[in-house]
């Protein structure tokens, strides 16, 4: 995801008691997610990469490890988490120690943009949750994917940029304001899926559940404005409700949408 700290990402890292009453009216069940992840989903997402108490997963893009330490605990499986940013590494690593995970969920900080540092086949699952869209070597990450996958491994990403429809270069923009975007045509995830030496199992549209917690999320933090603008100043609170608003308002249109690629080795 590059260097780049933006605060939508690294405040979600804070244990700051108003964000934590933010996060719960947003997503309901709290697995420590940072963005259109549901708790749903994300058991979905563990039974379509088959996880089992003899898995390991790589959860590419792992934020500060909540889903990665949910998957651990639930499905027994061995996990490892990489994330650019510091502040996720650290809280990750932190929680895994306070929930007694520390033994099957490690946390190291690497780019995921490049070679990762793990030997060839070391994994028999890879997860990234919408994370995908902030890698704009779409093609060598899956290759890299492909060096670290098992014979018999699967993958599942989420894309949460696909182009769908006509979008203004106005709402690009603004749906753009935090962070590095990528954005895609429908087929160019199972191209360089297919590119990368895997085959593609499934395709599965999400955007809906992008639109709901998008609109969750600005609520719930509309409802706290004036505590979050002390916080994060005018500007920021401003410019993330915008980017809410936009994901909601261009979801619902399906002009930008949500995918989950499941694919194989």
């Amino acid at each position: 995801m590059g260097e780049q700290h933006v605060p939508l990402y690294t405040s979600a890292y804070a244990g700051y008691d108003v964000r934590t009453r933010i996060r719960s009216l947003t997503y309901g069940d709290d697995v420590g997610q940072s963005g259109w992840l549901t708790a749903d989903e994300l058991e979905r997402f563990a039974r379509s990469l088959e996880l089992d108490s003899g898995s390991r997963l790589l959860d590419v893009g792992c934020g500060a490890g909540g889903p990665a330490l949910r998957l651990a605990s639930t499905t027994g499986a061995t996990v490892v988490g990489v994330d650019v940013l510091d502040e996720a590494v650290a809280t990750a690593r932190q929680l895994a120690d306070e929930h007694g995970l520390a033994d099957r969920a490690t946390f190291v900080r690497a780019d995921a943009d490049r070679r990762l540092p793990f030997d060839d086949g070391s994994f028999d699952a890879i997860l990234s949750v919408d994370a995908m869209c902030h890698l704009p070597e779409r093609l060598a990450v899956l290759r890299e994917w492909r060096r670290l996958a098992s014979p018999g491994a699967r993958i599942l990403f989420t894309d949460p940029t696909v182009v769908t429809g006509l979008v203004t270069a106005e709402k690009i923009k603004s749906r753009s304001l935090i962070g590095i975007y990528v954005f895609s045509a429908p087929a160019a995830n199972e191209a360089s899926i297919a590119g990368a030496g895997f085959r593609l199992i499934d395709c599965d549209d999400r955007t809906e559940n992008m639109a709901t917690v998008a609109s969750r999320w600005h609520d719930a933090r509309e409802s706290y404005r004036e505590e979050l603008v002390a916080d994060e100043g005018q500007a920021t609170f401003d410019g993330v409700q915008q980017f809410l608003q936009t994901s909601h308002r261009l979801a619902v249109e399906r002009r930008l949408s949500r995918y989950v690629y499941l694919a194989t080795s």
